[in-house]
């Protein structure tokens, strides 16, 4: 009697680890900061290209106008790629970049390069190295979720 309830007891404990371990956390809910509702997002067009090992790398530039009083050195956005189903397949958390054309090639900065003036507006890109396969190749939800000015 004594070895079946020791061995009861070890794949109890067993089973409690493995859930313990594999049960997933919850993400915490991003509060938008105040500021980015004066950040409008407008004119998006996705894109994809090859880089030079041979992986599809994905684009979504468009444009961005700063409707407030400050000036942005810094924007963060929640990408969420959704499935057939409209769940979510992908959250990506990525900073917003501008898109730079003045040199031999397109190349993105922060803001804290290239600061966003009240009523200025200017083309962004987001990157994104991978994708999942379950996204429904329709155009993310994209929310501005940290803002810095000055």
């Amino acid at each position: 009697m004594r070895p079946i309830l020791i061995g009861v007891v070890i794949v109890a404990v067993v089973i409690g680890l493995l859930a313990l371990a594999l049960r997933s956390e919850k993400k915490a809910v991003v509060e938008p900061h105040p500021y980015s509702s004066n950040l409008k997002i407008s004119d998006l067009k996705m894109s994809a290209a090859q880089n030079f090992v041979g992986a599809t790398v994905s684009y979504i530039d468009g444009n961005v106008t700063n409707t407030g009083d400050k000036t942005v050195i810094h924007a963060m956005v929640q990408v969420l790629f959704s499935d057939d189903m409209g769940q979510t397949a992908q959250r990506e958390n990525v900073p917003l970049r501008v898109l730079q054309t003045t040199g031999p090639y397109p190349d993105t900065v922060d803001f804290n390069l290239s600061p966003l003036a009240p009523g200025q507006t200017k083309p962004f890109r987001l990157t994104f190295e991978s994708l999942s396969t379950q996204w429904n190749h329709q155009y993310p939800d994209i929310q501005v979720t940290d803002v810095v000015t000055r």
